[in-house]
Formats: structure tokens, C-alpha cells, sequence
């Protein structure tokens, strides 16, 4: 995460005031110093970092090894092992997990690789290549999806007005005729389709199994999806019957055992058979996780578990980060009061106390905590394991977080110690 985002977000008052805190000097001598630029995302995936300088980005790996040079224009996150890269501000391609460019910076537009066949655009139509950069299917379609459970949405013109949706296989071959006005791909044996401006479900012989006639048809999900008329949302299983009326006016996806649902106004949980099994009485109710969910109600902020029980009850506050807060990471959760932050474990209890005036979650065993306006890390006791001396910090990824101290942005490991950029540090 971009640690000037995280400025933006948490204030950090600096005041003349301020009792100075000092480092120790180790006679440990930082494991590598260089002159790289800090400053860009501290974001992994699988042990890879984007990089950036003079205009371009490039990856590297947590241990610092250059996987490509900072050359293109625009890259994706990596995604199962291959990412989508930009050259000359347009044309795409993929590179894999080594830094290889496997499909050339050629076209238009390019897909993650879907069932051993990657969708390309060239010369503004749609077709496939394999992941030697063979064109297995020709770019004739005007629009097309990537392949799902064998089959794919391709769209084709009728006349010189009118473009229809159909699916095809792997052979090229048109085996359901495009005649929607639009269509989703197949997912768990049926696909979502419109005509007349209606949504409804046809089975892998294109036959209607959920009648073309709803405002609303969500893709299947494990079994269950959305259906809305006039009326609201209903909850639908694989059998196209409905579990609940349509009461509802928002859902969000199945989070474990419950689906978040809004019904009046107010936000509660339904399971899997339709039933309500907490009651539709809160401002905000986040999903699930590990058998325990965030809820608001009067703008006071608590956790439950799955049976609508209190784990924190409702009497915190909401001055941080919502994606950080009441969410548990390595046990513990960061909670806030009273413009005060700490961490609660998983039964509620409280186990560092909520004296800090800014934090982030914990991962590598330490969590970023602001005091008189100077960050620094606390392990999951409380202990501050790196001093609190800088003017900003963000959390650790593979052992790293950046740091800020006297305006100059570093890269420390969990000691403490500065690894990237480290001119100036410890002085």
C-alpha cells in the first residue's frame, strides 16, 4: 500500500513540543544500501513488488532481484502467475513470474490466460491465442468473453444495426446462436441472458431454464444467485427456486455462512435456505470472516459473531480506516474510541489498550502504532519493538515496511534496520 495514501488518510500531528526518540546504534551494519527510490506501492503478490522510476514501472522480487527493468508504461497486479504489461502507453502483452514477456506488447487488448486460451483485440476485433502466442481463433468477433467451463460470449454483427450475443467452443464453433441482447459466461452449468431489455438463465443446450422476464439475474454462485423484479431482490438456488421473497433492496456475496442483506433500510444476514438469522436492524453489516463481522448501528461500531451475538459491542468509533479496522489479522483487531486506537483479540478483550492516535493491522508479527505524532511498531503484547520516530509507516509485506523520517522515505526491516535507501538513516 502506497504510503502517501496512507498520510492522506491518518493525521499525524507534529509538534515542537515532541519528546525526541532515538535509536540505538548496532554495531549490525544494514544488509545492502543503495540509492533506490522509495516511494512506490509496498505490495506483494507471491513475493513480487512493482516498481517505478523516471515514468515506468518494472518488478522486482521481496529479496531484490530484478525480474524486469522499469520499461513499460502500465502493469497490472500479477495474477496466477502472469501479468498484464503496457508498452508504448497502448499495446499489451503478459509477462510470467520470472519477468518473460510470454505474448509480445501486440494488442489492443489482452485477457489473463482462461482455460489455455488467452482473448486478444486487434484491429478492434476479438479472438484467441494460445500461451505460445499462436492465434488459435481468429480476431473476427466484435466483443468476446474469455472461456469458462469450455465456452465463451462472443458478439456478431446481424446487419448494419443490430449486434447479437452467442457462445462458442474451443473449435470455433457457434453452438448456441447469438440472439441476445447480451449475455454473461457460463458458470456452474447456466448462463445469464437478455432479450427485450429482460434477464434470465439458459442451460449448456441453450434452453431457458429461469424465464427471460427479471429486471435483475446475478451469475450463479455455489448454488444460489440474485434474482430482482419490481419488487426487490430474492435469493435463488440451482433448482431456479426461489428461497426468500422479493424484500430485499441490496445484498452483498455469501461471506462464509451468511449473506449481508438490506431490507428497509437496515442491514442484516440470511443463510443459504433464506432464512433470517440476524435481524435487519444495522446501518452498516461488512461480510464475514473467520466467524466474525463488523456492524454499525447509530454510528457506533462493534463485532458479532454467527449468531448475532456481541465479541465488541457497539461503542466504537469511526476515525480510521475502514478496511483496517474491526477486520482481525494475526488475531487481533484494531479497534478505536474517543479518536484512540488499540487491539482487541478474537473473544473481545481488550489486550492493547486503545492509547494511540493512529495504527495499522498487524502482519509479520508488528503492527504500526502513532504516538505524539511519531509512528513506530508494536509486537502483539504491546512491546514497541522499533522505536517511535518517524513521521509516517506502513504496515510489513515479506518482512518489509516503509518508513519516513525527516522527510526522506526508507525501507526497514523487522528490526528496525534499514535496508533500501538507507543514506541519512541513522544519523
Amino acid at each position: 500500500m502506497n504510503i502517501k495514501y496512507i498520510f492522506r488518510l491518518l493525521c499525524v500531528l507534529i509538534s515542537f513540543m515532541l519528546p525526541h526518540y532515538v535509536v540505538a546504534q548496532t554495531d549490525e551494519e544494514p544488509l545492502y544500501v543503495d540509492e533506490e527510490d522509495c516511494g512506490c506501492d509496498l505490495y506483494f503478490i507471491d513475493g513480487i513488488q512493482k516498481t517505478y522510476k523516471d515514468g515506468k514501472f518494472g518488478f522486482k522480487r521481496y529479496d531484490g532481484k530484478i525480474l524486469t527493468p522499469n520499461i513499460y508504461t502500465y502493469t497490472d497486479r500479477f495474477q496466477n502467475g502472469y501479468c498484464k504489461v503496457v508498452k508504448n502507453d497502448s499495446l499489451l502483452g503478459l509477462i510470467d513470474s520470472t519477468g518473460r514477456e510470454v505474448i509480445p506488447c501486440l494488442y489492443q487488448d489482452i485477457d489473463y490466460i482462461r482455460e489455455g486460451l488467452i482473448r486478444f483485440m486487434k484491429d478492434n476485433r476479438y479472438g484467441f491465442l494460445d500461451v505460445n502466442n499462436n492465434v488459435v481463433i481468429p480476431n473476427k468477433y466484435l466483443a468476446a468473453s474469455s472461456f469458462l467451463e469450455g465456452k465463451a460470449v462472443v458478439a456478431v454483427a446481424i446487419d448494419s444495426f443490430s449486434v447479437r450475443y452467442g457462445y462458442i467452443d474451443k473449435n470455433d464453433s457457434m453452438i448456441i446462436k447469438p440472439v441476445y441482447e447480451y449475455a454473461m459466461p457460463f458458470v456452474e452449468g447456466v448462463a445469464v441472458v437478455k432479450q427485450y431489455d429482460r434477464n434470465g438463465m439458459i442451460d449448456t443446450k441453450g434452453k431457458e431454464v429461469l424465464p427471460i422476464k427479471y429486471i435483475f439475474v446475478s451469475s450463479m454462485n455455489n448454488g444460489y444467485f440474485w434474482v430482482a423484479n419490481e419488487d426487490g431482490l430474492a435469493l435463488f438456488n440451482n433448482k431456479m427456486k426461489p428461497l426468500t421473497q422479493f424484500l430485499y433492496q441490496d445484498a452483498n456475496p455469501l461471506s462464509e455462512k451468511l449473506y449481508p442483506v438490506l431490507r428497509d433500510g437496515k442491514w442484516g444476514y440470511i443463510n443459504t435456505k433464506g432464512k433470517e438469522k440476524i435481524a435487519c436492524q444495522y446501518d452498516v453489516a461488512m461480510p464475514f470472516k473467520d466467524g466474525r463481522a463488523m456492524v454499525m448501528k447509530d454510528k457506533k461500531y462493534g463485532i458479532i459473531d454467527y449468531s448475532g451475538d456481541y465479541i465488541l459491542p457497539l461503542e466504537y468509533g469511526d476515525a480510521g480506516m475502514r478496511s483496517q479496522a474491526y477486520v482481525f489479522s494475526e488475531g487481533l483487531a484494531m479497534v478505536e474510541k474517543d479518536g484512540k486506537y488499540g487491539f482487541i483479540d478474537r473473544d473481545g478483550k481488550i489486550v492493547i489498550p486503545l492509547i494511540y492516535e493512529g495504527a495499522l493491522h498487524f502482519s509479520d508479527g508488528l503492527a504500526p502504532v502513532c504516538y505524539d505524532g511519531k509512528w513506530g511498531y508494536i509486537n502483539a503484547e504491546g512491546k514497541v519493538v522499533v522505536p517511535l520516530r518517524f513521521q509516517m509507516a506502513s504496515y510489513f509485506e515479506h518482512g518489509r515496511a516503509e518508513v519516513y523520517l525527516n522527510g526522506k522515505a526508507h525501507k526497514i526491516n523487522t528490526k528496525g534496520q534499514c535496508v533500501k535507501n538507507c543514506k541519512n538513516f541513522y544519523n
